[in-house]
């Protein structure tokens, strides 16, 4: 896995992104991390979308198998179980970090509304496993994120699941 921090986006990486959204971006972004073949694993987003909207989700993951291998975790209770097993003050400052760095991308004449929230737009607690997962892979301290890292690790270690970027 390597990160990218250019925010020069090709026509090639907005295909590929296109293609694993299933739909075009709706805004600026820039592929921050990218899997061992150079497609990209996650996003970051420009706070404002092409139409102004706020875009409160700075990391988003796109990433195939990522996104699978994160969706089986959701879906096996993973928010309760990372809500109940990270300490709430330490999410609670991950969240402040990921809105500053979020609102320092907002140009400083800008008017209209601002995305709010932390991570994926939330305050409080966990919202979106895939968005603490993204923040974590593009270097964010993020503890969910590094919650869902082990146990996706685990879960490759025991053959249950292949995360490209993960094989050891």
């Amino acid at each position: 896995m390597s990160k990218k921090t250019s925010d020069h986006t090709s026509d090639h990486d907005l295909a590929l992104v296109q293609e694993l959204l299933g739909r075009p971006p709706s805004g600026k972004f820039a592929v921050v991390v990218r899997d061992a073949e150079g497609g990209p694993i996650v996003i970051r987003n420009h706070p404002l979308l092409d139409d102004g909207t706020p875009m409160p989700t700075l990391y988003w993951l796109c990433g195939r198998h990522e996104v699978v291998a994160v969706s089986r975790l959701e879906a096996d209770g993973g928010v309760d179980r990372a809500e109940a097993e990270v300490d709430a003050d330490e999410l609670a400052t991950a969240h402040a970090r990921y809105a500053a760095e979020r609102d320092a991308l907002i140009p400083p004449d800008h008017s209209g509304p601002r995305p709010s929230g932390g991570v994926s737009g939330t305050r409080t607690g966990v919202k979106c496993l895939h968005g603490h997962y993204a923040y974590f892979l593009a270097g964010g301290d993020d503890p969910v994120g590094r919650w869902v890292d082990a146990r996706l690790r685990s879960a490759d270690r025991d053959g249950e699941t292949r995360v490209r970027g993960h094989e050891s």
